[in-house]
């Protein structure tokens, strides 16, 4: 049966199914979550019982989870299902009258209500012979006897960690359920869900509107709480929030800060949102505006405004689930709130600059990075090593790269990141800055935790960019050097992330730098903590490379150029990467899939080869007109291709590599390679072998399925 999914409209009056649970509070950061499991789940039932049906729009809001189901069929379809029974030999005696094998199946049909004779078997046919039968009809189900199941299903195979009991009722669910409505257009339908008797009664919002009315029809269903103060259509009540959170700072000449998630849990919170805009006093703006930012987002849900720059403003927005009388009233009692997380936050930066930054390390030496690995001070030391090594590569400041190194960790001591985790690296580029730092290191505290997920901003400084790799690189050597290695989905150390950010960074930052001498020296900072410094070099290079193949179908290359190129091992992430553009762009080409064709054969002949082949080709044994012509193309490529090479030209040497083609392709059609006399045989061996290492020079074009 097929299932058409339209626009829901409103207004739509026929075969409209509307469900509703209502509850206590739901979590609000699983608010979204439930709401679109809900309509996975019963979307997924409807077409598993060949249930026709239009569309499915889902609601959500603090006291309830629904779904509006438009031109629900009132019976599922009929059904046919085959009955087999005995043999047809053994069915019928020589007069053709039923056996007792026949009688048997015929009134085994009968039982269920049938009056059927002999004449109304057919007979049904496989491969191991023929079988009397019967076409049973199965009637269609009325669809509302079924629709209580479904929910109730539904509902038990939601994504809910902790389930809850209320009272005696013996159903479960993530918070006490209160009522529950299920209707076909203007009728209520009959039975029970989470042990509620099924109405078409809920309720608005739990102040303005707390007494229970009745749903007239299933279509009218938002319209209706949209009376009684609540906006049911997550979406909806999300942008009503976003435009009035904009309103309120453009009135201030201010833009608001506003994270998905944080929004998310704001409209997961309220029914029919008021957003007000209040103020704290101006002296706070001396602290850290991230520490003052995180703890209004994280604390009270508030929406911080900035400036045009990005400056912290002393204002903030918060949005109420009451529509008071005296919003004069509501937003002093939020600005009373305020004060004291502002004032913990003064306080924990006032504490920490009581003495320098690099002071704080004292503490690191007791704090352990892991067991096996030592202190978080001891990894500081080999950050500052690695982070020198790499400003050498790099032609930087080695001096600022080793204090940055020293100053990297030394604010995790700090009061401040012990309140706010997630200033790690920003508190000590503020402390710093007040420390007279150079302005290099202390920018290159914050920077070395970018790139922080997929897409993040990299390091904008060297410093911050050699800071960045050491650190990354020293965990990942430290935890394999002592076989901690991802294992499956657990990765604790984050160290997938940690590869894609070093790749990322060595690449878009245009670092012509070796993973090999990241690493070897990094597993030589390590010293005697390592026990197998050659299978840790062996297996992060390993990982890191693996690291390609997502990073690169991300970006939408295709599998097979990333294994072209993996075929060859570059060890340079960014050789890697201008590969990858050149192997792309050529596979668009029209000659790109005959030469991809010919590249497998060369690959696949040469394969099968026992013993050396020979470097060179002697000319004195090409005796073909079409392995001359061969020759001649490839002894000229080898001169332009080796230029090319020098400058990394990977595009410029496949778009001269195009040349060999239809040369190729004509050597293959008239010349016969293993032929039995030796000398030709190998001598066409190595001119197909100079062939293969021209275009080797890029990637293996032979990998390419095109």
């Amino acid at each position: 049966m097929l299932f058409k999914f339209y626009q829901y409209k409103q207004g739509k009056t026929m075969n409209t199914i509307l469900f509703e649970l209502g509850t206590e509070e739901l979590p609000p950061k699983s608010l979204k979550t439930l709401q679109n499991a809900l309509l996975d789940h019963v979307k997924t039932a409807l077409i598993e019982q060949n249930i026709a049906f239009d569309n499915l729009k889902a609601f959500c809001a603090p006291r309830r989870l629904a779904l509006l189901i438009t031109n629900v069929a009132t019976t599922t379809p009929n059904k046919t299902e085959q009955k087999r029974g005995p043999a047809v030999k053994a069915t019928f005696d020589e007069q053709g009258e039923l056996t007792k094998a026949g009688q048997g199946f015929l009134q085994g049909l009968n039982a269920q209500g049938l009056n059927l004779s002999k004449n109304d078997l057919i007979t049904v046919s496989d491969k191991k012979g023929e079988y009397i039968g019967y076409n049973l009809t199965i009637k269609g189900e009325k669809v509302d006897d079924i629709l209580p199941t479904i929910f109730q299903n539904a509902l038990d195979n939601l994504p809910i960690a902790k389930r809850m009991r209320s009272g005696i009722n013996r159903h479960e669910f993530v918070r006490p359920v209160q009522w529950v409505v299920l209707m076909r257009d203007d009728k209520t339908i009959n039975g029970f869900i989470q042990g509620f008797k099924i109405s078409n009664q809920t309720r608005g919002h739990r102040y303005h509107s707390p007494a229970f009315f009745t749903i007239d029809t299933a279509d009218n269903y938002e319209n209706l709480l949209n009376k009684h103060q609540v906006i049911v259509d997550f979406n909806k009540r999300q942008n009503n929030i976003k435009i009035q959170v904009q309103k309120l700072a453009d009135e201030v000449e201010t833009t608001a800060i506003m994270p998905n998630d944080l929004l998310d849990e704001v409209t997961a919170l309220v029914d029919y949102p008021v957003a007000l805009r209040a103020t704290f006093p101006e002296r706070f703006l001396s602290v850290p505006q991230e520490a003052l930012i995180s703890t209004m987002q994280a604390d009270q849900k508030y929406f911080c405004l900035t400036d045009k720059k990005g400056k912290l403003q002393p204002y903030f927005v918060f949005v109420s689930n009451i529509d008071s009388k005296d919003k004069n009233t509501v937003i002093a009692g939020n600005e009373k709130v305020v004060i004291p997380r502002l004032a913990d936050a003064e306080f924990f930066f006032s504490q920490d600059q009581k003495q320098p930054l690099f002071a704080l390390s004292d503490n690191l030496k007791n704090r352990v990075f892991q067991d096996k690995l030592g202190t978080i001070w001891e990894k500081s030391e080999r950050i500052a090593k690695l982070s020198a090594f790499i400003a050498t590569l790099m032609g930087v400041n080695v001096e600022n790269a080793t204090r940055a190194g020293l100053l990297s960790k030394c604010d995790l001591a700090s009061t401040l990141v012990a309140e706010f985790p997630e200033l790690q690296g920003i508190a000590g580029t503020y402390y710093a800055r007040l420390n007279g730092e150079n302005i290099d290191v202390a920018n290159a505290l914050e920077e070395q935790y970018l790139p922080k997920f997929s897409g993040d901003n990299l390091p904008k400084t060297d410093i911050g960019i050699a800071l960045a790799l050491a650190d990354r690189i020293d965990t990942l050597v430290g935890i394999f050097g002592i076989n901690q290695a991802p294992t499956g989905s657990k990765d604790p150390f984050s160290l997938r992330r940690a590869s894609i950010g070093v790749l990322r960074i060595l690449i878009e930052k245009k670092l012509a730098i070796s993973l090999v001498a990241l690493i070897e020296q990094a597993v030589l900072n390590y010293g005697k903590k390592i026990d197998n410094p050659a299978k840790t070099f062996t297996d992060v290079m390993n990982f890191i490379s693996l690291r390609y193949r997502a990073m690169y179908e991300d970006k939408g290359v295709d599998v097979d150029t990333i294994l072209a190129v993996q075929a060859l091992n570059p060890h340079m992430p960014l050789d890697f990467d201008e590969r990858i553009v050149a192997v792309q762009n050529f596979r668009t080409l029209n000659e790109a899939k005959p030469l991809a064709e010919s590249n497998k054969r060369v690959a696949n002949i040469l394969a099968k080869t026992d013993g050396n082949i020979a470097q060179a080709v002697d000319e004195n044994l090409l005796t073909e007109p079409s392995e001359i012509t061969l020759f001649n193309l490839v002894k000229s490529a080898k001169t332009q291709v080796a230029i090319l090479a020098q400058s990394a030209d990977y595009h410029g040497i496949l778009q001269h590599l195009i040349n060999l083609n239809t040369p190729l392709a004509d050597f293959f059609e008239r010349v016969m390679v293993n032929v039995d006399d030796e000398k030709l045989k190998n001598n066409r061996l190595a001119l197909l072998a100079q062939v293969r290492n021209l275009f080797l020079t890029v990637a293996d074009i032979g990998l390419l399925q095109l």
